[in-house]
């Protein structure tokens, strides 16, 4: 599915910043990544517990997921807009591009 929707790390800041609905930011990493480093208000559910834990999530509200550097979040996207998700919108880059663009404290790995 190529019709994910990516985000630039400032267009999720942005849309966090300003954003009036309730929107969801998932990260699909593993528990030892997120607790390296994670974005505020990130709700953790790593790839491969999606398909159990997607009822957690609301379908008519945006979600914003992000991994490592994109690829596993293009992946949770894919498989949520297949389960009806509408508003599905992948951090382009993921942790690693927001930590380089907007973040430069954070740490990488």
């Amino acid at each position: 599915m190529s019709d994910v929707r990516q985000l630039s790390p400032a267009a999720v800041r942005e849309r966090l910043r300003t954003a009036a609905d309730g929107v969801q930011l998932v990260d699909v990493r593993e528990p030892w990544e997120h607790k390296q480093v994670h974005l505020p208000g990130a709700i953790l559910i790593p790839l491969a517990e999606l398909p159990s834990r997607m009822r957690e999530l609301n379908p008519h509200e945006p979600v914003i997921i992000y991994c490592h550097h994109g690829v596993r979040s293009w992946h949770a996207a894919c498989f949520l807009m297949q389960g009806g998700f509408e508003q599905v919108f992948n951090l382009s880059g993921g942790i690693d591009a927001w930590s380089r663009e907007i973040e430069p404290a954070l740490p990488r790995y």
